[in-house]
């Protein structure tokens, strides 16, 4: 049975999503990673969309350049192959509302531009004083 092209099933978004999400993190383009699995950038947008499923050889591929199990890409899958809410996955309702600030730009380069800073000390005192300042903004806020 062909599917319409214009649809993804859910294992095939979900899939995708990790593979965006996991690209922002290590810093790669689109572009990068097409080079290195001998893809064309535009077949990389197809999988993240979901608009493409990837084949078990060409995941293992990504698998490798990315630097994670093929297993990782299916976290957070239930049985049935859809995403797992909240009650079943083990999530608080404050980490399943907040999935979305975990996957913009800001956040890759902000985790990058830390774990760049070799001093654990000075990486420490950078995380407390964040935490810090939220706090600040918070009490302000209320």
């Amino acid at each position: 049975m062909k599917k319409n092209n214009r649809s993804s099933s859910p294992v095939d978004a979900h899939v995708g999503s990790k593979l965006r999400s996991r690209r922002n993190l290590m810093g790669m383009s689109q572009d990068d990673l097409a080079s290195q699995v001998d893809v064309t950038y535009q077949q990389v947008q197809k999988y993240e969309n979901g608009m493409n499923r990837i084949g078990a050889s060409r995941l293992y591929e990504i698998s490798r350049v990315l630097k994670v199990n093929v297993g990782y890409f299916f976290e957070g899958l239930g049985a049935n192959g859809k995403k797992q809410g909240f009650a079943e996955s083990g999530q608080t309702s404050f980490e399943a509302e907040n999935q979305d600030i975990l996957n913009r730009k800001e956040t890759y380069e902000l985790i990058r531009s830390y774990y760049q800073i070799k001093d654990v000390k000075l990486r420490q005192q950078i995380l407390e004083m964040a935490k810090a300042m939220a706090r600040s903004a918070k009490k302000n806020a209320e």
